[in-house]
């Protein structure tokens, strides 16, 4: 759901690649691998707005994608 946001926001997915140091190629071939899909939570929880818009955008809170991505960071250590 983050990277459908992005696609539908191409303003937000050139920021995303200039931040991730991703080209188009290596962002279709980023896609998902776990590195990937942790890479992109990371960068969306920490911009709130960005937060937010992909919470309404999927009608949930944003305390829910907080919880998930705090999930897959316990499932790290």
């Amino acid at each position: 759901m983050c990277l459908q946001h992005l696609v539908e926001n191409p303003e937000q997915l050139a920021e995303f690649m200039v931040q991730s140091g991703l080209d188009p190629v290596g962002l279709r071939a980023a896609i998902g691998t776990p590195g990937f899909s942790h890479g992109l939570i990371d960068y969306v929880v920490s911009n709130e707005s960005l937060l937010v818009a992909v919470a309404t955008a999927n009608k949930l809170s944003p305390e829910a994608i907080m919880r998930s991505w705090a999930k897959l960071h316990q499932t790290e250590h």
